[in-house]
């Protein structure tokens, strides 16, 4: 069984091609849109309906892999504070851009929990998992935000987005930000102290926090360039993100000229750590590749994050593991062309991350869980 899916595996990795055409989709996140554009994507999908997924041997850490999901695009899905459920965004019910949804584990029902207007992203529990948290662009128009004029080039939008909060029947809606511009890609401590999230309401793309409540927002970053992705660590003391800091003269020139139009086009993203006050920022990545989607290992001394470093073409994202201080890097997946959003269980027994593999149709992203294997 094993060598006969191996070999079904290898057919289906050979029949993989670069897209053809326009690459950019409305409605997709941040971040998302430039990992689209990025991978080759899924052209033949398994014919298995099964939502079980076999594991390959070269992916030791991931035990039992679950699919939750199935269709469409599916990403950033983030577990309760009790870990008994998730919130993700998602294009089902015929969406043409993201909202997002709550899905109970032990059952598998799932509810929207957003307006349903405009579009949404990174999406996340509040303390006590009564209430949830997610930016969303529907006061300034209920149509999903335009996609940007990429001419071939990878461009992420920074759409004008706030944040919000809501109760898991999506009413009760209360509003964080009210600054123009982009504000998004909120998280929350583990001790429900603080949120994390980016902003370009001082004329560059930086990590603030600010008390659940929206009040006591405090700058963390000011380099030049493009902070965010921030997660907390486990103690909630220190703060995991991605960044991209231009420092020769022409990337600096370009990164501001598209920053004037509400757009970023990243060459490379490295991982960073700092205090949670903003002090202590060190560099954890220094490969030139694209990395994303950091988040704490349980231990609070290793991250896991999504990056392209090992493929030469810097089109297949793979999750890896690696040490605070930059060493020990480990693999951690090899099916499919993109793996990505990694978040480990609060008890650090699971891992929920996003993945094409085994996807039916082109740009459909799906949500996996699996036992994590120390």
């Amino acid at each position: 069984m094993l060598s006969k899916a191996k070999h079904l595996l290898t057919t289906w990795l050979q029949t993989l091609r670069s897209p053809q055409g326009d690459i950019s989709h409305v409605g997709l996140p941040l971040f998302l849109l430039f990992l689209l554009a990025s991978a080759v994507l899924v052209a033949v999908g398994s014919e298995s309906s099964d939502v079980v997924t076999p594991e390959l041997k070269t992916e030791r850490h991931l035990r039992n892999i679950r699919q939750l999901t199935e269709g469409r695009q599916n990403a950033e899905a983030y577990f309760s504070f009790d870990g008994t459920s998730l919130i993700f965004q998602s294009t089902r019910d015929g969406r043409d851009c993201y909202q997002e949804y709550v899905m109970a584990l032990g059952s598998g029902a799932v509810r929207l929990v957003s307006t349903g207007q405009g579009g949404t992203t990174c999406g996340y529990f509040l303390p006590g998992d009564r209430r949830v948290l997610f930016s969303s662009t529907h006061l300034k128009s209920p149509l999903c935000p335009a996609k940007p004029s990429a001419q071939g080039r990878y461009l992420w939008a920074l759409d004008d987005y706030d944040i919000f909060t809501a109760n898991l029947r999506g009413e009760n809606i209360v509003r964080l930000t009210a600054t123009a511009g982009y504000d998004a890609e909120a998280t929350i401590a583990p001790d429900g102290s603080r949120i994390v999230f980016t902003s370009v309401r001082d004329g560059d793309l930086d990590i603030y926090s600010m008390r659940l409540d929206g009040t006591d927002v405090r700058r963390l970053t000011s380099t030049l360039g493009y902070d965010g992705g921030a997660f907390f660590s486990p103690d909630s003391k220190r703060i995991v993100y991605r960044a991209f800091h231009p420092t020769d003269p022409a990337e600096v020139a370009h990164y501001k000229e598209l920053l004037a139009r509400n757009l970023v086009e990243p060459s490379k993203l490295e991982i960073f750590v700092m205090d949670a006050d903003g002090r202590n920022q060190r560099q954890v990545t220094t490969n030139g590749a694209a990395n994303f989607a950091p988040f704490f290992h349980p231990d609070g001394r290793r991250i896991i994050f999504s990056s392209n470093v090992q493929d030469p073409e810097r089109r297949k994202f793979d999750l890896f593991l690696i040490n605070e201080d930059g060493t020990g890097l480990e693999q951690l997946s090899r099916e499919g062309r993109f793996n990505s959003f990694p978040m480990f269980s609060p008890d650090g027994t699971k891992l929920v991350w996003v993945s094409d593999r085994g996807a039916k149709e082109k740009r459909e992203f799906n949500i996996f869980l699996a036992d994590w294997v120390p």
